[in-house]
């Protein structure tokens, strides 16, 4: 079966596509990983926010969103959300997501809060830890960074 990459704004997201990512990430953060929190944050509205995943038959099966904070010296992206199914881990989905994340970044730096069990995953894009290890819903997660290039 074909993936398909796709990108996406909010405004561009077709009632079936909202409803295949909102489930994506509920099956894997609230049902699979245990943790009741607010999937529904309010941030997949914000006009700069970008969706990216990849589909297999209309079905949204790996995801991350793009999201613009604000820090003291400018904008910066901010990557969360990065879900795959657990019938699709293994194929690469996630790098290539991170790849076209990247991308998308353009000239900003770029900040996630990873599971700490995955942290070496986002290394392997430049990022680094930049605190503490701290717990969010009973998983340990780290904050880290990824700069501009040189």
């Amino acid at each position: 079966m074909e993936m398909i990459f796709r990108a996406a704004g909010f405004a561009d997201l077709d009632a079936r596509t909202l409803y295949g990512l909102l489930k994506l990430r509920t099956d894997v953060f609230v049902v699979e990983q245990q943790c009741a929190y607010p999937e529904l944050d309010g941030r997949d509205l914000e006009e700069g926010t970008r969706h990216l995943w990849f589909e297999r038959d209309r079905t949204p099966i790996a995801y991350l969103r793009i999201l613009t904070d604000y820090e003291e010296n400018g904008p910066v992206a901010r990557i969360g959300r990065v879900v795959t199914a657990k019938d699709a881990r293994g194929l690469g989905l996630a790098g290539k997501l991170m790849v076209a994340a990247l991308a998308a970044s353009g000239d900003r730096p770029i900040v996630l809060e990873a599971q700490s069990e995955v942290a070496g995953f986002y290394e392997r894009y430049g990022f680094h830890a930049t605190g503490p290890e701290y717990l969010d819903d009973g998983i340990p997660h780290i904050p880290m960074r990824r700069e501009l290039p040189s």
